[in-house]
């Protein structure tokens, strides 16, 4: 290791790099790091740098709680290891680099708590089945800014402007300035507009293997909340920051492949393959517990809800986009699902692990595909419903075994604790829990973290 250090502090030495800032998710997505002075690489990233464990249990608050016994061994380090396949430059700060870093137990072994671990684990139960998952995201957010009171407010308020570019829905530039940084990044980005509310804007990522593409998303999001903040701007991909405006998701193409990339999604006649069937039954199976996963905040759940354009029922469709998953018209290479009930403040890598998760219980107990749902999907009522509150949505993430295994027991009790706290003091601070108003306190929980 010292060696390939050597070499790695070299190259990028000679690139003009002289930090690398180690980031990684923690188990809310916030992006936890450390600057490391490349001149002392091969010192600092030999056998670490170590984290503090308590970051897998420290709220958006600041309260450090205890899960998988985290508090209670006394807050034991982790120590970092970084992946140099994601060394990325940032052309917004010069001389700096992202590195994200994978997190093992101070006695080498892997780190369960982690989210990108806890992916790994589920791509290699795939593997077992001779698959390789392919994913493509799509997020949506919002760019505020402050008003003369100190209060976030949307960047502009003109409307009617869905798929529009320009002065009109940039009158800054802010938007342009994102998509040029983000390209020199070389993350896979291809494309972006103003989406349907004002201020909200999409940005396409390209597809790729899924841990990839878990990586680059992560990225993505990090870098527009940078770049953005380095404005005097905050980026938020919040799923409902207003109440009198639409909410922002992260929607997700899923197919798998063989080992020699051969799309398995489909049966060659222009019908969706048993294995395509398999994955969509794992998927609506576990709707319930993957909900949690995806729609990981109180607020997540004022976005979901009948003709919001976001999923309400666990079904499936043919091209319909009032379906929990989608397929998509092409065939072939291009055959896949698209689940589409991911809120946009949700962890890039929990997202996709838990859609694959649910779709690998599929595969492992031959699961039966239901019947595609034709028409406006909401009345379709032999599908039931998906969590209407996200207590429901934690209780049925806490009782699926499923999940658990495919998954890992450390991350979902974790998971489990961090957000029944957040349920419980949103309940003892809001006068209303149950109104469908954002509330000032989702406002202080979320909006600059998401």
């Amino acid at each position: 290791m010292a060696h390939d250090l050597v070499k790695l502090r070299e190259d990028l030495t000679s690139r003009g790099i002289d930090i690398l800032r180690f980031i990684y998710a923690d188990v809310l997505g916030i992006t936890r790091s450390k600057d490391v002075l490349v001149s002392q690489l091969e010192k600092a990233a030999h056998s670490g740098p170590a984290f503090c464990q308590g970051v897998w249990v420290t709220t958006t608050r600041g309260g450090v709680l205890d899960a998988g016994n985290i508090a209670s061994d006394g807050l034991q380090d982790l120590v970092s290891q970084l992946d140099p396949e994601t060394i990325t430059e940032l052309p917004w700060e010069p001389g700096v680099a992202y590195a994200i870093v994978d997190a093992f137990n101070p006695d080498g072994t892997e780190n369960l708590f982690s989210p990108r671990t806890v992916l790994r684990k589920v791509l290699e139960g795939y593997a077992k089945h001779g698959l390789y998952p392919v994913v493509g995201p799509e997020l949506e957010f919002y760019i505020a800014k402050q008003n003369d009171a100190g209060k976030w407010v949307r960047g502009h308020e003109r409307t009617g402007q869905v798929y529009t570019t320009g002065s009109t829905v940039d009158p800054d530039g802010t938007f342009l300035k994102l998509l040029r940084n983000l390209d020199r990044m070389k993350i896979g980005v291809f494309a972006g507009n103003h989406e349907f509310s004002p201020s909200q804007y999409e940005i396409n990522l390209w597809h790729s293997e899924a841990l990839n593409a878990a990586d680059r998303t992560f990225m993505f999001k990090s870098a527009i909340k940078d770049i953005v903040n380095r404005d005097g701007k905050l980026a938020t991909f919040l799923g409902k920051p207003w109440s009198d405006e639409g909410g922002s998701g992260f929607h997700l193409h899923f197919s798998v492949t063989d080992e020699n990339g051969i799309n398995k999604m489909h049966d060659g006649n222009g019908e969706l393959s048993a294995i395509a069937k398999r994955l969509i039954a794992g998927i609506t199976a576990n709707a319930n517990g993957l909900t949690a996963l995806t729609n990981p905040t109180v607020n997540a759940f004022k976005r979901l809800g009948p003709d919001t354009l976001a999923p309400f029922r666990a079904n499936w469709g043919y091209d319909n986009r009032s379906c929990m998953v989608r397929v998509p018209p092409e065939r072939g290479q291009g055959t896949r699902l698209e689940v589409r009930v991911g809120d946009g403040g949700a962890n890039p890598y929990l997202v996709i692990a838990g859609i694959l998760a649910a779709g690998l219980d599929g595969l492992n107990r031959s699961l039966e595909c239901p019947p595609d749902a034709v028409g406006m999907a909401y009345d379709n009522e032999g599908a039931p419903t998906l969590p209407a509150t996200f207590t429901e949505a934690l209780d049925a993430l806490e009782a699926n075994a499923h999940l658990h295994d495919q998954l890992s027991k450390q991350l979902v009790e974790t998971f489990l604790v961090m957000k029944r706290d957040e349920i419980e003091r949103y309940n003892a601070e809001v006068a209303d829990p149950n109104t469908r108003e954002v509330t000032q306190w989702e406002i202080d929980e979320y909006l600059l973290d998401y």
